[in-house]
């Protein structure tokens, strides 16, 4: 009876970690560049039951149950990196990659330490000495690893390949990579992944396109149905929880008591 109460907590709990992975997916549903998170569900590895003094079948005998499965576990969660929809802007610095890619930020961080970081999120600016930059400062990265840095007084053309021109001449030119594995990227934020030890950069294929943001690949009416479904069952797992607790009260409590 134990056993079914641990094996209906642990459901609980996995139902619990879905629903914060699939409500953290939702509250980033127009966030630019954000790839939604999906989790994944293990078994406990199962677990060979005998009987041991028992008097049936013999104090010094052993026999064997057979085998228990004590519930599930939560897994490793995931990235979907599939592209969002275009959304236009006709603004010059906003950009969207079209195929597999991201652009390269120098990121620095509170401690005023500076690494690359990677993100679909083209919501580019110029800040006031001419920088281009993320809406939270970080500096966009050339295809040299540099900072691009422009006229703020001449208009920009950004072509397919990231080329920005100005009065017709290439002045930079923004870096978009790829990587072989994506298991060895880590989510940074909402929308910068880092890479880990062992990640290998590789040349992207994405088209770049100026004019245009790709916002979140989260569709909101599947995630919906989805949290409707760990909704019921973390419901189920509950009432399984309160039927054991009312079947151990009257064991306890009830069963053998004197009249």
């Amino acid at each position: 009876m134990v056993k079914g109460l641990y094996t209906a907590y642990s459901g609980m709990i996995n139902e619990q970690n879905r629903m914060d992975t699939l409500t953290n997916n939702l509250a980033n549903v127009t966030t630019v560049g954000y790839k939604k998170e999906g989790s994944t569900s293990q078994a406990f590895s199962d677990v060979l039951a005998v009987k041991i003094q028992d008097e049936s079948i013999g104090k010094n005998l052993v026999q064997r149950i057979g085998y228990n499965h004590p519930g599930v576990k939560i897994g490793e969660n995931y990235v979907d990196y599939s592209q969002g929809s275009f959304r236009i802007t006709d603004n010059t610095y906003d950009l969207a990659l079209s195929g597999e890619g991201f652009f390269a930020i120098e990121f620095t961080n509170k401690a005023g330490e500076t690494s690359t970081k990677y993100t679909r999120a083209g919501q580019f600016t110029l800040n006031t000495e001419g920088y281009l930059v993320t809406p939270e400062g970080d500096y966009v990265l050339d295809t040299q690893n540099r900072r691009i840095r422009l006229n703020t007084l001449v208009d920009s053309a950004i072509d397919t390949d990231g080329r920005i021109t100005q009065n017709g001449t290439t002045v930079a030119q923004i870096r978009v990579v790829d990587f072989e594995d994506y298991n060895y990227l880590e989510r940074y934020g909402e929308n910068y992944f880092e890479a880990l030890e062992g990640a290998q950069i590789t040349n992207s294929s994405a088209t770049v396109h100026s004019g245009y943001l790709e916002m979140a690949n989260v569709q909101t009416v599947s995630e919906m149905v989805n949290l409707i479904a760990i909704t019921r069952a973390y419901e189920s797992n509950q009432k399984i929880v309160q039927t054991y607790d009312d079947t151990l009260d009257i064991a306890v409590n009830q069963l053998g008591r004197l009249q």
